[in-house]
């Protein structure tokens, strides 16, 4: 039922199958199996990282440096 392709049709047929191929289709995500996994583990850190800084402030005077006239 489907009209049949001509020749110009034939030819850009052939010219697209590279597009459906496995290697050009989610070729970023096979590239990077485990990206998605370590950016969300990284930003649990970062988050869990500044909620600790905020309930245990550190004390200024651990970071306290001398000063000394010989720079």
């Amino acid at each position: 039922m489907t009209k049949p392709l001509g020749p110009t049709g034939e030819f850009f047929k052939r010219r697209d199958e590279w597009r459906k191929h496995p290697m050009v289709t989610n070729q970023l995500r096979h590239a990077t199996p485990g990206l998605g996994i370590a950016l969300v583990a990284f930003g649990v850190y970062l988050v869990g990282e500044q909620v600790y800084y905020k309930l245990y402030k550190p004390s200024n005077e651990h970071y306290h440096s001398t000063s000394s006239s010989s720079h």
